[in-house]
């Protein structure tokens, strides 16, 4: 998905990657919307398990969510294939069936931050009196915008801008420079 946006994308196209024919797709899923559909609910459903392994694997909280930035960044290893995802999130905005699933994924994502950021406080990594939910939805509004703004700018890696501005904010967080998002 990648490497040829929502017009391009032909079940022939991903019959040959998966070293099946078209007809087997069909017959499996019926149409490519419906293949579609299926990913975007299965990668909802995956997203708290990913976040799960990524905090099994970091020693810190925010680690955990610089680790979910490197990931994330993942979706923009040029600014011609952030462009294709972005044409899948069009199809994903205006389509009901693939916008139920975007909406659960970004609850799932929301509600994982915001553990994340409640374990950071506990820890002290963040101080007392951080406002978790604001901070979570900065953290998600960050990420995105990041994107966006790297794609326009170019300067380095999407994950080098991405880890930049996130490690802004969480030093806002902290209280490097008082903001709302700490009391």
């Amino acid at each position: 998905m990648s490497r040829v946006g929502p017009a391009e994308l032909t079940l022939q196209e991903i019959a040959r990657e998966a070293g099946v024919t078209a007809g087997a797709l069909v017959q499996r899923f019926g149409s490519k919307r419906e293949l579609l559909r299926l990913l975007s609910s299965k990668s909802a459903e995956g997203t708290g398990d990913m976040l799960q392994a990524l905090r099994s694997k970091s020693r810190s909280a925010l680690g955990t969510l610089r680790a979910w930035a490197r990931c994330y960044a993942g979706l923009a290893p040029s600014p011609e294939a952030l462009a294709r995802n972005l044409a899948y999130l069009e199809l994903d905005l205006t389509d009901p069936a693939l916008h139920a699933s975007l909406q659960a994924q970004a609850k799932v994502t929301r509600a994982g931050f915001e553990a994340l950021i409640r374990e950071a406080v506990t820890r002290g990594e963040l101080p007392a009196g951080t406002d978790v939910k604001t901070l979570a939805r900065a953290v998600e509004v960050t990420l995105g915008g990041s994107l966006m703004a790297w794609a326009v700018h170019r300067e380095g890696s999407a994950e080098r801008w991405l880890l930049h501005d996130l490690d802004a904010l969480l030093g806002l967080a902290r209280g490097r420079r008082r903001g709302r998002l700490s009391s």
